[in-house]
C-alpha cells in the first residue's frame, strides 16, 4: 500500500496499528506486530520509567522495523518517560489523555513523529493545531478509557475527516479486515486495533484475561465510571459492585474509594477476573481465539483485500 498516507508516514507495510494498551502491549507484542508489517506500540501507561527503558531496548533488538511508544499524558513521571524515549531513539510517539500542546513541540524538535488520540472533532482539531503528524479518532466502542461524548467510531470518523487535513487513524470496534475497510471508506487512512491484539500469544496480559475476552459475547462490556474517567470493561463482580454503589447515588470520593488502586493491573495482568478491572472493547464478542500477532496482521490484511474486491463487484 505504497500510496497510503499512514504507511508512508510510519514507513510500514500495512496501515494496521496495534494499540498501546496498558498491561497488554509490551515489547513482545509490539515487535511481533512490527515484524509482521504493521506498527507495534509499547504501552507506557502501565510502566515505570526503568521498565519502559527495558521494553524499548528489547523491542529494538527484536525488530528492525518501526515501532512506537504510547504515553498517556496524565502519567505522573511523564518527564522521565519522555527523556527515556528521546535517549533511546524512539522515532514515533502516540500521546493520549491530555493536551497535545504540552509535548508535541518538544518531540517534534527531536525529529519524532507525533500522533495524538482523540474522541471528538473538537479535540481532533486541537491536536492538528498543536502540530501533530496524525490523529487517532477513537469511538466509544473501544476498550479502556474513553471519551465522554460517547460518539461511535463510524459516526466520529467522517466528522473528523471533514475537518482534518492530516492523516487519520480509526480506532474502536475494529478487529478484522472488513472493519478496517469500512473505516477507510468513511475517511480513515488506517486502523488502530486493540482488543484483537489482547487475544494474541504475545500480549503481556494474563492468560485468564485473554480467555475471558475470547469467551465474551455481545453485551458483556459496559462503559462506566464516567464521573472519574469513562472506561469500558467486562462485566464481573467488580462491575456489579460499581452498579450497586451507583444505586445509592454515590459521591465521587465514594467511587474513587471503590476503584482503589491498581484495579486494571489486578484484572488484566494478574488475572483476577472477579475483583479486577477488565478493560476490553465491544468487539470482543467477535474474537473467538488467541493467535500469534503475525497471524492476526495477516488475517486482517487478507480479509481487507478480499472485502475490497467484493465491494468493487457490488
Amino acid at each position: 500500500m505504497k500510496d497510503n498516507r499512514i504507511t508512508q508516514l510510519f514507513k510500514i507495510q500495512y496501515p494496521v496499528i496495534q494499540a498501546g494498551m496498558i498491561w497488554a502491549s509490551g515489547w513482545k507484542l509490539a515487535s511481533a506486530v512490527s515484524n509482521a508489517g504493521g506498527l507495534g506500540i509499547i504501552g507506557a501507561g502501565s510502566m515505570y520509567p526503568d521498565v519502559l527503558k527495558i521494553h524499548i531496548q528489547k523491542c529494538k533488538k527484536a525488530t528492525q522495523n518501526p515501532f512506537a511508544v504510547n504515553v498517556p499524558m496524565l502519567y505522573p513521571n511523564i518527564e522521565d518517560l519522555m527523556k527515556i524515549i528521546v535517549d533511546e531513539g524512539v522515532k514515533i510517539v502516540f500521546t493520549s489523555a491530555g493536551n497535545p500542546k504540552t509535548w508535541t513541540s518538544f518531540l517534534k524538535e527531536k525529529n519524532i513523529t507525533v500522533v495524538h488520540v482523540v474522541s471528538s472533532v473538537k479535540f481532533a482539531l486541537k491536536a492538528q493545531e498543536s502540530g501533530v503528524d496524525a490523529v487517532v479518532a477513537e469511538g466509544f466502542e473501544a476498550g479502556g478509557h474513553n471519551g465522554r461524548e460517547e460518539t461511535t467510531t463510524f459516526t466520529l470518523i467522517p466528522m473528523v475527516k471533514e475537518k482534518l487535513t492530516i492523516p487519520l487513524i480509526a480506532a474502536g470496534g475494529i478487529a478484522n479486515g472488513k472493519g478496517m475497510l469500512a473505516a477507510m471508506v468513511l475517511g480513515a487512512d488506517g486502523a488502530q486495533v486493540g482488543s484483537r491484539f489482547v487475544a494474541s500469544e504475545e500480549a503481556s496480559s494474563h492468560q485468564a484475561f485473554k480467555n475471558k475476552v475470547v469467551a465474551a459475547s455481545e453485551g458483556d462490556t459496559t462503559l462506566t465510571l464516567k464521573e472519574l474517567a469513562p472506561v469500558r470493561i467486562l462485566k464481573n463482580k467488580f462491575y456489579k459492585d460499581i452498579a450497586a454503589l451507583y444505586a445509592t447515588g454515590p459521591s465521587i470520593n465514594q467511587l474513587k474509594t471503590l476503584l482503589g488502586r491498581a484495579r486494571a493491573k489486578r484484572g488484566m495482568f494478574e488475572g483476577d477476573l472477579e475483583e479486577g478491572e477488565l478493560e476490553i472493547g465491544q468487539i470482543s464478542g467477535l474474537i473467538h481465539d488467541i493467535k500469534p500477532a503475525a497471524e492476526i496482521v495477516k488475517n486482517i490484511m487478507t480479509e481487507f483485500i478480499e472485502a475490497k474486491k467484493d465491494m468493487v463487484s457490488l
